[in-house]
Parts: C-alpha cells; structure tokens; sequence
C-alpha cells in the first residue's frame, strides 16, 4: 500500500454525502435551543406557505463557532462590497404543518 498518497498533515478530506444533491435556497431561519444543543431550521418563504430547506442540530460550542464564522465573513463581504442593508422581516408568525 506504499503507492497510495497519503493526506496532508493538518489537512481534513471533507466529502458530500450523496444524499445531499445540491444547494437550497433559504430566506428564514428559525432557531431553537436546550441546554444541550441548538437546533436551525432554514425555511424557504414564497407567498402565504413555505417549506423546511434544510436543519442543523449542533452543541452549543460549535453553535459559538459557527456564530462567529458568519459574522468574519459578514464584515468581509462587507468590507468589501459595502454594507448590506438586512431584508425585512415577515410581518406574520411563522407555523408549521406536519404531514
């Protein structure tokens, strides 16, 4: 097995699930938590319904992690392109059908 590369040190190889055919539009998201986790639901909002696009349960350590991601990410974009203005929220509660 000396012919096979090995990886990089410090380097993780990331793979997509193959049950994850691509990207999904999202305009809302929902946020819940316990002690123990916090649980994202991104919605994708058209008229009078939408639907569940995609949710992310995660610890709350990793939740701060992701926080933070976005919002070095924010300033860069923002940096760069300039600020953005935040879209309007709905003017209705948000509810959900189960099936």
């Amino acid at each position: 097995m000396a012919n096979q590369p090995q990886p990089q040190q410090g380097k993780q190889e990331i793979k997509i699930a193959d049950n994850i055919p691509g990207a999904e539009y999202a305009n809302a998201m929902q946020v819940n938590h316990n002690k123990d986790e916090f649980q994202l639901m991104f919605l994708s909002i058209m008229g009078g319904s939408g639907r569940v696009t995609g949710k992310i349960m995660t610890n709350p350590g990793h939740y701060k992690r992701i926080v933070a991601a976005l919002a070095e990410n924010l300033k860069k974009y923002e940096d760069r392109f300039g600020e953005i203005k935040e879209s309007v929220a709905p003017e209705k509660e948000i509810g959900f059908k189960t099936s």
